[in-house]
């Protein structure tokens, strides 16, 4: 019973998302922009809105401050400490998530349609009238520093923070959107303020509506929840180059089993040839048991449980990273084959029947991310950060299968820099040592 519902879910899912789906366009009557999806089926709207700058929007020496405040939105509002807000959020079945990376502050909110405008009241109230109380920012800053605590002894955090540093230095992207201890122990109230003023602001706003709500109610809707919202702050950082070269960096740690994080310089993502790119990948090492790094890695050699590849284009800098565990006495070893594989995918590219291999997957996997209304709002308010149009949705999967083998190897020769391909491993790895 449980396979046919299973399957019967699946088969909705696919055809919700092949039927295309119709995205309109809305601007509020007080200027501001929004992706709507209706679907009035299950009374139940998914909100996404999306602040651009995020955490590379601290300010100096101020570092982990618009986490800290992302945190602290709902720990009281107006008139409510931060258990009454909770217990009226709970009391709508509401959903209300704030989180900070370092391109963007993101607000997730799901209700009911019942319970719509009490649902969006106390939204509104968090978004525009958050407390910052000395006793919830003592607490969370608790919190933040625990998870701090806690990445300095994770061989992966290490490895992440060292990689980072090393290729960006004193930009924003050089250093973790938590902070560190010596900076959120030092941030105040009014630290909390700034940080609010300085990205909560209607010219780097982006929103998506999905579920049981008209398109013509969603305009006055965010008016009334977004229109009072200071209209600007500051500029968006600078963009930053990619400053590692090639080698290796060994951090030692005692650990049985070292961990590396690698990679250079990439791709932005409205590069004409991203979707090459993003194909050339898959077939390398994102795409998992397929993917040759897997093959090679870990099938063939026995050197790890799991091995992948990704293309990550920041707002401001392009990276191709990757990220393997091994045992000390084999991760040498591991390096040798990636390094090897690097430099296989920049000479010979794919073969014809892994780029036809890569399509199916990869066409074929798209419809099943439309899983829900959650989902479809951020994948929406996603397109809209980094400028794709409504239709993308649509004709993606038209853009994966225009990649010829020609734009594929060629783009894999231009992209793929073995010679600058950096390891940070971390750990007490045999045979390997630092080169810088």
């Amino acid at each position: 019973m449980l396979r046919m519902l299973f399957a019967f879910c699946l088969t909705i899912i696919t055809t919700t998302a092949r039927a295309e789906i119709d995205i309109i366009e809305v601007t509020s009557p007080g200027g501001i922009n929004a992706w709507v999806v209706q679907e009035p089926s299950i009374p139940f709207v998914a909100l996404e809105i999306r602040f651009v700058g995020g955490a590379s929007l601290d300010r100096p020496g101020k570092r982990g401050a618009i986490n800290l405040m992302a945190g602290l939105i709902e720990e009281g509002s107006g008139d409510m400490t931060a258990q009454e807000f909770q217990t009226a959020r709970e009391a709508l079945a509401a959903n209300f998530s704030f989180r900070a990376t370092d391109d963007t502050v993101s607000v997730s909110a799901s209700f009911l349609t019942e319970n719509q405008d009490q649902a969006l009241a106390l939204l509104r109230q968090a978004l525009n009238a958050p407390t910052f109380e000395q006793d919830a920012l003592d607490r969370v800053r608790a919190q933040v520093l625990s998870g701090i605590a806690r990445d300095a002894k994770d061989p992966d955090s290490i490895a992440g923070a060292a990689f980072n540093a090393a290729a960006f230095g004193d930009h924003p992207y050089g250093s973790t959107v938590d902070g560190t201890v010596e900076t959120v122990t030092a941030l105040t109230r009014d630290d909390m303020f700034a940080a609010y003023q300085d990205i909560i602001t209607r010219d780097r706003l982006y929103v998506a509506v999905v579920g049981d709500i008209t398109a013509a109610a969603v305009g006055p809707m965010l008016d009334d929840l977004l229109g009072d919202l200071p209209a600007t702050g500051p500029s968006q950082p600078a963009d930053v180059p990619f400053g590692l070269d090639g080698g290796i960096t060994v951090i030692d740690y005692d650990t049985p089993q070292a961990v590396a994080l690698f990679g250079h310089a990439g791709m932005k993502r409205d590069d004409p040839d991203f979707f090459a790119a993003f194909v050339m990948n898959h077939v390398l090492g994102a795409g998992g048991f397929q993917s040759r790094l897997m093959t090679e890695v870990r099938e063939k050699r026995g050197l790890t449980y799991g091995i992948s590849t990704f293309l990550l284009p920041k707002f401001h800098a392009e990276m191709v990273l990757g990220s393997v565990a091994s045992s000390n006495a084999t991760i040498a070893d591991a390096v040798a084959v990636i390094r090897a594989e690097w430099a296989r995918m920049a000479d010979q590219g794919l073969t014809p029947e892994e780029l036809a291999s890569a399509k199916t997957y990869l066409t074929g996997e798209y419809p099943l991310r439309f899983d829900g209304n959650s989902a479809i709002a951020n994948i929406m308010v996603g397109m809209q950060t980094i400028g794709l149009p409504p239709d993308y949705v649509i004709n993606r999967n038209d853009y994966i299968e225009a990649v010829t083998l020609e734009d594929v190897n060629r783009v894999a020769a231009e992209l793929m820099q073995p010679d600058n391909l950096h390891f940070v491993v971390v750990g007490r790895p045999e045979g390997l040592e630092s080169t810088q």
